[in-house]
């Protein structure tokens, strides 16, 4: 039977930990694992990217496979062709399929049709594989996830409801800290898994953050909203990570951020570039993360 990634609901808590310590083994070991070798991946972007784009492409690569950049607007899909038709064939020609678009909708129906793995690269509701590089990095600083406690502060978005969904499956304890009607309840998500049965949800980000091992944030507009930039921003202004905030959690506590960030809006500069943060490891992360999460769909 075909598995893909859509939220993260499709695994065991046993396969999110054996995952995340396959990623661990093949970072310090990159070409460890050729289960892609003479095979290719098909990566569709319908929106911008670096992280994402970076780290498929180099990971693909890595394994061995060939990854095919697919653009917005280079496929039969902006010209009316069905999902469904481009997941026959897209099937008949790749090892797996990664998609970053909008609609949940479009990478379930994509999933429904095709006979390779499909992964969920980023959509509105669920941003999985940046999870996974978190778990790692968490993983990596602390040594361990069962018993670990992660801040989530600002917008309750698709980075927070998969952090949610994949650090309850890993042992963590997720606090999201999100304004009035930016809660993570508030953005429901089109795909299985709102993230809020698996999360500690407050209006108050000192609640969110005492005890914490980590305090991460995302940027305060998203793409898509840039209409209602200026109130975010004032919405959002009481949830800014800064050096304030990482001392009311627990001792030790890193700064997470799954980047673009904005340095002065939803996390100061100082704690950015900083010596309490982990963020460019998670940046890296992403593509060991994703190397053992394709390793995993592909061959179990």
């Amino acid at each position: 039977m075909t598995r893909h990634l859509l939220t993260g609901e499709e695994l065991a808590p046993d396969e999110v930990t054996r995952i995340v310590a396959r990623a661990g083994e093949l970072k310090a070991a990159p070409g460890a694992s050729q289960v892609l070798a003479g095979r290719s991946v098909a990566l569709i972007f319908e929106k911008p990217s670096t992280r994402t784009r970076v780290s498929f492409e180099a990971g693909v690569a890595e394994l061995g496979g060939h990854p095919l950049v697919l653009r917005s607007g280079e496929l039969q899909l902006s010209r009316g062709e069905s999902i469904r038709d481009t997941a026959l064939v897209l099937s008949r020609h790749v090892a797996a399929i990664g998609i970053r678009t909008g609609p949940d909708a479009d990478v379930e129906e994509l999933a429904a049709h095709a006979a390779v793995p499909v992964v969920n690269m980023l959509t509105a509701g669920h941003h999985p594989c940046q999870a996974l590089a978190d778990l790692q990095t968490l993983k990596e600083r602390f040594g361990r996830l069962e018993g670990l406690k992660l801040a989530y502060v600002g917008d309750g978005n698709n980075v927070a409801r998969s952090l949610a969904i994949l650090g309850h499956k890993a042992g963590v304890q997720v606090a999201v800290a999100s304004p009035p009607g930016y809660e993570l309840g508030a953005h429901a998500a089109e795909g299985g898994g709102s993230g809020v049965a698996e999360a500690q949800l407050t209006t108050d980000p000192a609640e969110a953050v005492a005890g914490a091992h980590a305090v991460y944030t995302d940027v305060w507009v998203s793409m898509g909203d840039e209409e209602t930039a200026r109130e975010r921003r004032a919405a959002l202004a009481p949830y800014r990570i800064d050096d304030a905030l990482l001392d009311q959690a627990a001792d030790g506590a890193i700064a997470l951020h799954c980047l673009p960030a904005h340095p002065g809006e939803e996390i100061t500069e100082s704690v950015l570039y900083g010596d309490r943060q982990a963020i460019w490891d998670q940046a890296e992360n992403r593509r060991h993360a994703q190397k053992a999460l394709l390793e995993f769909l592909l061959s179990g």
